[in-house]
């Protein structure tokens, strides 16, 4: 047996021995494994002392965060390589610059020489780095604690859950900072304030600056495009949020325009928010003092229109509150805006002084006239410059109004308009009042002595704020104290200190006499602090008790009161007053403990007895109080409600003067004197219970998921207390079953979009801690708890349902993978547990299908998870993952495998419903997994053959299933191995093949497993084809077999008709508008001309078989006409012709006749490209399975020949080699890793021979049937057999020739098709001229009769053509043919060719004769500049002749052969559209059935 043993050294070693370790004390040795066999570890020289350790405690040196940082940066590393490649410039540089800074402050951290406090905020800097950066980079969220990652087995997972919420919130804030920056602004700079109308704004402006193209110039630097605005509580009530933008060219000028929008709903949630605000500009100077209210209004019609987008985020708590949560926010130095008034919070000492004066309207009637001649005012209605002059008195307020001119001399000098002035301080001492005032503008001259006139039109409006603690606005200072006093709660707390000194001063002095009167108010002050408006106010109750509170003998008159007060709830007939003293109970406990530890410090801790005394009585008197019930009119229930609410507040404040066990004693026995809990044992019972009927009931669940998150939060995991044990059985026994329900609730209500909100987020982790902390005890103990199976089949199915509901993606945000994989780690270990209760309650005669249904379900769920497909991550977070976890995919697979072991018989009903979601997890690329599940599959072929006879429904489960799985990215080549061949498996047989061969069924599954396989191939052919990006050949080409596979082997014609219509989709995108006919025609062939309903299918409604094939039919003529297949679409002119005229219905019988004389003009009229054809070989393993070691002949396109064709093809398969030569490859090239093209050109061999030997018709006929409907194509490579003669070739020549066989003819649905068939022989050199001869005077015979016809515009191609043909003959062309064939040598060895040298012979004399008719025709048509090519011709041919000793007479064959213009016209023509013609037509119809034939059964 191996065992690890961890020991310390002790003593030092050298280790200069053999296989020695050299050890210094202090080292840690870690022997990984001992062998029992042996004494012991043995040294040759000396032993050191080791010390032998219980557990292994490897605790690295470097500080956590420095781990982080360099895990955290190594894979940033990759990531930012990324970035570069995906041309994401802006992130690639702002990361580069923030890891240059998290690299510099790790050296600092590494140094060490920082102080505690430095150390503090470089670490805090470094986190937000970190953060920043994953977000950035989409990585997962690192919840953290004193900035260290926590360890989520450590903590609570309801404290895990709120350490993610709240760095969530704080990435979040970050993300909206970041965001808001990089809005596309107008090139101005902003002023944002907040305001609750026009007139009345509740904080300071804030000033943004942005670049010409409305961008910050530092984008990285956020913190200059963000505030922080500081709103009081009472400006809930609906303020709008202002937004100015002002033109940044000019010095002097009025703000843009306006922006105004309603933020009172951000001021209910807790989630950012972006708004694209509408900035409306005014164009006359009238309309600006009043765009806010226009706008607030929707007065906005006539003011023009641009955007501004802004994002806003609402942060509850006072500032350092803020700076403690939101730590991140404010590193970055984020300005605060203050609120214009006092601040929510005046501390003792704090004064305040401040006076602000606004510009808000002026008016200027007449043009400034004074300034002198040659000056034009720029500015008639707007101030452009204002001073503002505050006298030492503080008594007068001085406006200047300068005004830009342009004079004709010097232009833009600024000339003093007027100024204004306004007393600020009356002689009472009164200040200006708080409002609008208007000010005469005074006018001055043009001199160095300013004297001013009054102007009676000339004015403006300025508006005054006065914010000070010393002066004020009221004369009347009686009336001002007794509205501090009496009515004006606000003025009240805003002098809190005074007023409270006030009372205890009076308490101190005369406590008898004023104790209950102070006691009251004082209850009254701190019940106005728990009005919402004043809440912000407690900072400073909170400040003023600790730092400035000085009573203390306050106490005794505290308790005392406050007792007196309890003593007389029961008697009390209005309970109001009593009330509102038990809603004080914090805070005035808060002074009870405060005077007396003023009291303790003071004296030396004297009377502390008596304090104990006093408050045990009080508490008495609680206890007391709360254990009484209704009695009468009196509702002491509620007053006892009060009470409870504020008690938990008193529990902190106990805790300063009293020991921790005897606090706990005060709480059970208080809580233990309710009516409600005279039947609990403890507090918490009493607890629980009451929790139970607020969730059970709906009510309070915000409440609710508080104190159980906080019950939760105190449970350690690893707490073995039997105490502990019990109060877990309570909360199971108690909540467990309300809590399934709770989260089904609320997970069935309308959610917002996003991430789980509260309270569902709290009870999930609730949910989570609790089954987190149960042991086999307490499943045992659950599942015993229920009465009847029934129950316990409820909660099952309760329980499997809230664990799919807790793995959807929506469940958590994207990157709380820590949460997710924590709660993963929960649901497999609970569904382990409760595995035991489905084997032993529901099987057998006791099988529930619903059960064991929604047990597999939530398995398969479980195991599909992106959370848990280790796969996609990166290989650190891999290995994190499984070290910690495991592979819980392959856990849970092995558990679904057990459980199906254990159905027996009743495995037959989920087959064949499992067979989906069983294959869905067989093809998750993890090899253990798939050894578990895919010998399901064939126990499933096993009960089904047992049940019917055959497995039809399992192989059609399973393929129907296939397709649509690898069509989403799933299944893998490994997999597809792993299914067909003989790799060992999970279980008693070595291989699923091995297995079926020893079953009856052998053939059948073999079958079965040989037509998955193929149609795997297939399938993950197609899906990476699919991945290009523009269609190519193979996109076509892997879609073609893959339905051919669905028609002749596996028969499914929706799947074939699917991908008929996929294969359609492409054929269009690349313009194969030929092919894309051929492939809808698949379809129409399926269709019959009936009444037959049929369904909504594709993009096809729901209409009768006759309309969809009609539709079709239109179509695929559509698709002809654009492909200018004429012919093709003619003949479905007729069929559709056909079915009108069936139908009576002439209009469009009209229709098609007139679509069909339209394809015979176009056939006449238009010019066709003849394609040229190309034989392609791919040779080589690398090639996709449909073209691995397989020939193709392919139509090029318009004007593509060889050289461009093997350009396109080695595009499309950049890895290819290109052979040089067209021999057959061997079986290296065939078995190679490679990819080999072998690509020459092909010649057609049209089978329509009649139409293109008979006479009289015309090229555009003819050129359609040479390419069009070909099964075979040829390829000619010439030799020389045996010794070549030099001096006459011809002798020699041999030619070998392919004859390649399609196994459909081209055009088809597809540009190319597999060669079916090869043949080759070889041509000797007589057949050869022959040949050669024979296409040379066709070709003669064609130019001639396009030229005497009319049909060529250009007599150079013939020209071209008499040329080669004569010029070769005059250098030995036709001669060499003569020396080779004719001689007699040849002769009598070669008798047997004695008709093939009469027939060259005979072909010989007819090329003469046609170059002399040639030469004929072409004289009348030659042009003038041409002449002398044209007598070198006839020169040449008469040399020719004499050469050859021919005498040529034109014979009246030949003369037939080439019809005069007039009888071309008069006999071809009718011939062709006579009605005779009609077997021709059927014949072009044979072919297109033809057609599609060939293709069904391919």
């Amino acid at each position: 047996i191996w065992q690890p043993f961890p020991y310390e050294l002790k003593l030092s070693f050298r280790g200069t021995v053999q296989h020695g370790l050299p050890l210094e004390i202090g080292d840690t040795v870690q022997i990984l494994e001992k062998w029992e066999g042996v004494s012991d570890i043995c040294f040759t020289v000396c032993r050191p002392h080791l010390t032998h350790r219980q557990f292994e405690m490897v605790v690295p040196t470097e500080d956590s965060v420095i781990t982080e940082m360099t895990s955290t940066l190594r894979d940033w590393g990759a990531m930012w390589k990324q970035l570069f490649v995906k041309n994401e410039g802006d992130l690639f540089h702002r990361l580069w610059h923030v890891m240059n800074e998290i690299l510099d402050l790790r050296r600092q951290v590494l140094v060490g020489h920082l102080t505690h406090d430095r150390m503090r905020d470089v670490k805090q800097h470094i986190t937000a780095r970190l953060d920043w950066g994953n977000e950035q980079l989409g990585l997962d969220l690192v919840p953290r604690r004193e900035f260290s990652m926590v360890d989520p087995d450590e903590i609570s997972i309801t404290e895990l859950y709120r350490l993610v919420r709240l760095f969530c919130c704080l990435t979040t804030t970050t993300s909206f900072l970041s965001r808001s920056s990089q809005k596309d602004f107008s090139p101005s700079p902003i002023y944002i304030s907040l305001a609750l109308s026009l007139s009345l704004f509740c904080s300071e402006r804030f000033f943004v600056k942005l670049s010409k193209n409305g961008l910050p110039k530092f984008p990285e630097k956020t913190e200059r495009q963000c505030t922080l605005f500081v709103v009081s509580v009472e400006m809930k009530s609906q303020p709008d949020l202002s937004v100015m933008s002002a033109d940044r060219f000019l010095c002097y000028r009025r703000p843009f325009g306006c922006a105004v929008v309603s933020i009172a709903d951000l001021l209910t949630a807790d989630s950012k928010d972006d708004h694209l605000l509408k900035v409306y500009a005014c164009n006359t100077e009238s309309d600006w003092s009043q765009i806010h209210d226009n706008i607030i209004k929707k007065v906005n019609s006539r003011y023009n229109l641009s955007g501004l987008a802004v994002a806003l985020q609402l942060l509850h708590g006072d500032i350092e509150q803020l700076r403690r949560e939101y730590m991140v926010l404010f590193t970055r130095g984020v300005s605060i805006t203050k609120k214009l008034g006092f601040s929510d919070v005046i501390m003792p000492g704090e004064n305040y002084f401040g006076f602000k004066i606004y510009i808000f309207f002026c008016s200027y009637t007449h043009p400034v006239k004074s300034l002198g001649s040659g000056y034009q005012s720029k500015f008639l209605k707007v101030v452009p410059f204002i001073c503002i002059l505050l006298l030492r008195t503080f008594k007068w307020l001085l406006i200047y109004s300068v005004c830009v001119c342009s004079p004709a001399k010097d232009k833009g000098e600024k000339k003093l308009f007027g100024f204004s002035f306004v007393p600020l301080m009356q002689e009472d001492g009164r200040t200006l009042p708080d409002g609008t005032h208007e000010l005469i503008v005074h006018k001055v001259q043009l001199s160095k002595c300013l004297v001013g006139f009054s102007a009676t039109n000339e004015s403006l409006w300025i508006t005054s704020f006065l914010c000070s603690t010393k002066l004020t606005q009221n004369g009347n200072v009686c009336l001002f104290v007794q509205d501090m006093i009496g009515h004006n709660s606000n003025i009240l707390n805003q002098f809190l200190q005074d007023t409270l000194d006030t009372l205890f001063g009076i308490l101190d002095e005369s406590s008898k006499r004023y104790a209950l009167k102070v006691f009251d108010c004082l209850v009254h002050i701190i019940n106005l602090l728990q009005d919402s408006k004043f809440q912000h106010f407690k900072p400073v109750m909170d400040t003023y008790i600790e730092s400035h509170f000085a009573g203390a003998l306050s106490y005794r008159d505290l308790i005392k009161v406050l007792k007196w007060y309890v003593d007389r709830i029961i008697e009390a007939d209005r309970q109001e007053h009593i009330q509102q003293v038990l809603k004080a109970t914090e805070y005035i406990f808060k002074y009870i403990i405060q005077s007396r530890r003023l009291f303790a410090l003071a004296t030396g801790g004297q009377n502390e007895e008596e304090f104990r005394c006093c408050m045990h009585e009080l508490f008495m008197s609680i206890r007391f109080f709360l254990s009484q019930e209704n009695k009468g009119s009196r509702p002491i229930t509620q007053t006892q409600a009060v009470f409870l609410q504020s008690f938990p507040a008193v529990y902190g404040e106990l805790l300063k003067l009293f020991t921790l066990r005897e606090v706990a004693t005060f709480i059970r026995e208080t809580l233990g004197s309710l009516p409600t809990a005279s039947q609990a044992d403890c507090p918490l019972e009493a607890a629980v219970c009451s929790m139970f009927a607020h969730m059970q009931e709906q009510r309070d669940l915000v409440m609710c998921a508080h104190i159980l998150t906080c019950m939760m939060s105190l449970l350690k995991k690893d707490d073995t207390e039997p105490a502990a044990s019990e109060e877990v059985d309570l909360i199971v026994q108690s909540v467990l079953s309300v809590l399934l329900r709770t989260i089904l609730e609320i997970a069935n209500r309308p959610q917002p979009a996003g991430p789980t909100l509260r309270p569902q987020g709290e009870f999930v982790s609730c949910l989570l801690a609790l089954l987190r902390h149960m042991k086999d005890r307490h499943y045992q103990q659950l599942l015993q708890s229920f009465t009847s199976k029934d129950e316990l089949r409820d909660f099952l199915l309760h329980i499997f349902t809230v664990f799919r509901i807790l793995i959807r993606p929506e469940m958590f945000p994207k990157d709380w993978t820590v949460m997710r994989l924590v709660t993963n780690n929960i649901i497999i270990t609970t569904v382990l547990y409760l595995s035991d209760a489905l084997r032993k309650d529901f099987l057998n005669d006791k099988f529930d299908y619903k059960v064991w249904d929604s047990y597999f379900c939530l398995s398969v769920i479980f195991i599909n998870q992106p959370c848990l497909q280790l796969e996609t991550f990166s290989a650190s977070k891999r290995k994190k993952i499984l070290e910690k976890y495991g592979d819980m995919r392959v856990m849970m697979g092995c558990e679904i495998f057990s459980m199906w072991q254990n159905l027996g018989e009743h495995k037959l009903n989920f087959i064949p419903a499992m067979i989906g979601p069983f294959l869905e997890v067989t093809l998750v690329p993890q090899p253990d997994l798939r050894n578990v599940m895919i010998p399901i599959f064939h126990d499933m072929m096993d009960w089904e053959q047992r049940r019917s006879g055959n497995f039809k429904q399992v192989e059609a489960k399973l393929i129907d299933k296939l397709d649509s799985l690898m069509s989403e990215g799933k299944g893998d080549e490994t997999y597809r191995e792993l299914f067909n061949s003989i790799i060992p498996l999970f279980g008693p047989y070595p291989s699923l093949l091995k297995k079926i061969e020893r079953e009856t069924w052998r053939e059948s599954g073999i079958s079965l497993i040989a037509t998955v396989t193929r149609l795997m191939e297939r399938l993950l052919d197609y899906r990476d084809c699919m991945k290009l990006g523009e269609v190519d050949g193979k996109k076509i080409g892997c879609t073609v077999s893959l339905l051919n596979f669905y028609k002749t082997e596996l028969n499914k014609e929706e799947m074939y008709i699917r991908y008929i219509h996929k294969l359609y989709d492409l054929h269009l995108k690349a313009q194969n508008y030929t092919e894309a006919s051929y492939t809808l025609l698949l379809y129409d062939e399926l269709l019959e001309w009936s009444e037959r309903p049929l369904r909504e299918f594709l993009s096809y409604p729901m209409q009768s078989e006759w309309q969809r094939k009609e539709y079709l039919h239109l179509t695929i003529i559509q698709n002809f006409d654009r492909g200018k297949c004429w012919e093709n679409g003619i003949l479905l002119c007729r069929e559709l012709a056909d079915q009108y005229e069936s139908y009576y219905d002439y209009r469009n019988l009209s229709k098609m006749r007139m679509m069909e004389a339209s394809f015979y003009d176009k056939i006449m009229d238009q010019q066709r490209l003849e394609p040229e054809f190309f034989r392609v070989g791919f040779y080589g393993k690398k090639f996709p399975f449909f073209l691995r070691n397989k020939e193709f002949v392919c139509r090029g396109h318009d004007y593509e020949r060889l050289e461009a064709f093997q350009q396109r093809m080695l595009n499309e398969f950049p890895h290819a080699i290109a052979m040089q030569h067209a021999n057959q490859p061997d079986q290296t090239i065939y078995q190679a890793e490679a990819q080999y093209l072998q690509i020459y050109a092909v010649t057609p061999i049209p089978d329509s021979q009649d139409v293109l030997q008979r006479d009289g018709v015309p090229d555009n006929i003819k050129s359609f049937y040479k390419v069009n409907h070909i099964w075979r194509y040829r390829y000619d490579r010439p030799f020389h057999k045996g010794t070549k003669d030099k001096e006459n070739e011809f002798k020699s020549l041999w030619v070998e020739r392919t004859t390649l066989t399609l196994v459909q003819s081209l055009p088809g649905i597809s540009r190319w098709f597999e060669v079916e068939r090869k043949e080759l022989v070889e041509v000797s050199p007589l057949e050869n001229a022959i040949e050669v001869i024979e296409n040379k005077n066709m070709q003669l015979r064609t130019l001639i009769t396009q030229c005497q016809t009319g049909q060529m515009q250009n007599i150079n191609p013939l020209t071209m053509c008499l040329n080669g043909v004569i010029d070769a003959a005059v250098n030995g062309g036709l001669a060499r043919y003569q020396e080779a064939f004719f001689v007699k040598d040849y002769i009598m060895n070669h008798p047997e060719d004695g008709d093939k040298i009469g027939r060259l012979r005979e072909l010989m004399f007819e090329q003469a004769q046609i170059l002399e008719f040639g030469l004929t025709v072409h004289e009348k048509f030659v042009p003038q500049d041409m002449r002398p090519l044209h007598k070198k011709l006839v020169d040449q041919f008469h040399l020719m002749k004499s050469s050859l000793g021919i005498q040529v007479h034109i014979s009246s064959q030949i003369l037939s052969d080439f019809p005069s213009c007039s009888s071309f016209g008069r006999n071809s023509a009718p011939n062709i559209m006579s009605p005779e013609g009609g077997a021709r037509v059927v014949s072009r119809r044979r072919w297109l059935v033809l057609k599609s034939r060939e293709q069904d059964s391919s």
